[in-house]
């Protein structure tokens, strides 16, 4: 009895010690492409409320260096793919855009695409991996703070990175992320504190105000005030071009043949033939 229980046991434990020897087998060869990929590509996250959609958590800022990119509102459920390959980027098929335009008519909504220009930021929001089909796609989504689009529309894409037959399962990290940052480069750009700057601005002004209250208090001496300019004078006998390069354009100018009048904020300045015969 005890030798059946012992056979009938052995298959289990047998499958048991294959899936740790594999398991171990795959640490022992460090981490995979996609998790190399996300450590060095930090993916933005989303939410949303009543008002709409916003990004929630910043991820890896980037800069967009090649056009074609064709995105969507990121309240769309379509999303439009663009290839680069060869150093060369594939803008998604109009006819498909259009198929897309048209199904959206259907829920009684109009199909709006965005076209990414180089120097937009955008953030990463998904990255996939194929090794078998040599692909890495990677989903990005505008940083509007960044690029100063108001209303946001946070406009999302994938972008599909097409490797050479057979070189993916091959190529290191690095060099992944050499291909990538032809297209998509990371950003050292201020602009990706589009929200956590302001906060930091506001903790900054408070942090400075503590300090110059203290240094204040030490003793230390103040900034010396900038000294005031000297003020601008208008003589008679000037001609137009130097009471311009004095008061600036003026918000009017009257014509009267040989007469002309200036008209600024607070003064007039009236010209007789050519040169400066009053001021009001």
């Amino acid at each position: 009895m005890m030798w059946e229980r012992l056979k009938t046991g052995i298959p289990g434990l047998a499958l048991i010690l294959t899936t740790l020897v594999a398991w171990s087998a795959s640490r022992a060869q460090g981490p995979t492409l996609q998790e190399q990929l996300a450590a060095q590509y930090k993916v933005a996250k989303m939410g949303s409320d009543t008002s709409g959609y916003s990004i929630v958590e910043q991820g890896t800022l980037l800069a967009i260096q090649k056009g074609g990119i064709l995105g969507v509102p990121y309240t769309d459920q379509a999303v439009l793919s663009t290839k680069y390959e060869g150093g060369t980027v594939h803008s998604p098929n109009t006819f498909l855009s259009k198929g897309i335009g048209f199904g959206m008519k259907k829920f009684g909504k109009e199909q709006s695409t965005h076209l990414f220009q180089v120097g937009d930021k955008v953030y990463p929001s998904k990255i996939d991996v194929n090794v078998s089909k040599d692909l890495v796609a990677l989903s990005i989504v505008a940083c509007d703070t960044c690029n100063k689009t108001d209303p946001p529309t946070y406009n999302k894409a994938i972008v599909v990175f097409q490797f050479p037959k057979g070189s993916l399962g091959k190529a290191s990290a690095g060099e992944v992320e050499d291909t990538i940052g032809q297209l998509l480069s990371i950003s050292n750009d201020e602009g990706q504190q589009d929200q956590s700057a302001q906060q930091g601005g506001q903790q900054g002004g408070q942090q400075g105000g503590q300090q110059g209250g203290q240094q204040a208090g030490q003793g230390q001496p103040a900034a010396q005030e900038q000294p005031q300019p000297e003020p601008q004078t208008i003589q008679k006998g000037q001609t137009p071009d130097e009471v311009q390069g004095a008061l600036g354009k003026p918000e009017k100018i009257v014509n009267l043949g040989a007469k002309q009048i200036y008209v600024y904020k607070d003064l007039k300045v009236t010209f007789l033939n050519g040169k400066v015969s009053d001021v009001q």
